[in-house]
């Protein structure tokens, strides 16, 4: 039994469940911006070309999450060119001006940080190519340097951007959780679902993922250490992975199953509560 999740994993669409619909599908098409992909009543399927990348339930009888609580702490898109990067900045600060939060040149990626209308933190990042990261010790190196906006804007953004900023695909590339305690994270996404560790922040935040990426998900204890499990909360619904085949999906059912998880399986996807009650959903990939 492989206790590994395959090289090609990938992160599928974040789930949010949220007090106005409207309001949300507004953000997350006109400043991000996302298309709408489907719409049926409550939910809401947004993202690039055929792939999701956020699904807005409605949820207005829910109370918004206090910010020490376990849950999201960000959902990070990535895409492919520095320029489609570029016109996505722009876009958010043109539609949602008030919501940055921060940029940082990260040595593996450049990154900008907002927050959406509800709260929920969103990411929006550029990789540099994996030839031009470091490793130390099986170890990524990642950092935390000044990375200048409106430098950034003017070294890549040109007038078609500003006119159309859906260039090019985007998707998730991974998701950060705010979680109560490193060590619980790392004993269920590493040693139970099978994510190698990539990098590690003291004792505060552990980064992991499959196949050499930096990383595919975090987890850290900045807003929420000692945070229990979730209440029935507005803000994350429900994380998905995608692995490249059934007989993945399958081989991480058994090992989970001999750790004693809890599954919900229907036969073509796992859905397991990692100790917070952040709900993973494990499917396969439609296409790599």
């Amino acid at each position: 039994m492989t206790d590994k999740l395959a090289a090609d994993t990938g992160m599928g669409a974040v789930t949010l469940r949220v007090a106005d619909l409207d309001r949300m599908i507004a953000f997350y098409t006109q400043a991000v911006p996302l298309r709408v992909l489907a719409h049926d009543g409550p939910v809401a399927v947004l993202g690039r070309g055929t792939t999701p990348v956020v699904v807005l339930e409605h949820a207005p009888q829910l109370r918004h999450a206090s910010p020490h609580e376990a849950g999201l702490f960000h959902t990070a898109i990535v895409f492919d060119t520095e320029r489609a990067l570029a016109a996505a900045v722009y876009s958010v600060a043109t539609h949602a001006p008030g919501t940055f939060t921060g940029s940082a040149d990260h040595l593996v990626s450049r990154a900008f940080y907002f927050t959406d209308p509800e709260g929920n933190g969103v990411e929006l990042y550029w990789d540099r190519d994996r030839t031009e990261w470091s490793w130390t010790h099986g170890r990524v190196v990642m950092a935390t340097l000044s990375l200048d906006p409106n430098t950034y804007l003017r070294e890549h953004l040109d007038e078609a951007a500003v006119t159309d900023p859906v260039v090019g695909p985007a998707r998730v590339g991974h998701v950060h959780l705010s979680v109560g305690d490193v060590d619980a994270a790392r004993e269920f996404y590493v040693h139970r679902l099978g994510f190698d560790t990539t990098a590690e922040l003291g004792g505060s935040a552990l980064f992991v993922s499959a196949g050499g990426y930096h990383h595919h998900m975090a987890m850290n204890t900045w807003n929420s250490p000692g945070a229990g499990r979730r209440a029935n909360t507005l803000g994350l619904g429900r994380v998905d992975i995608l692995l490249p085949t059934p007989d993945d999906v399958g081989a991480l059912g058994e090992r989970m199953r001999h750790h004693g998880a809890e599954l919900r399986d229907d036969g073509r996807t796992l859905e397991l509560e990692d100790p917070w009650a952040n709900l993973v959903r494990v499917g396969v990939a439609e296409t790599r």
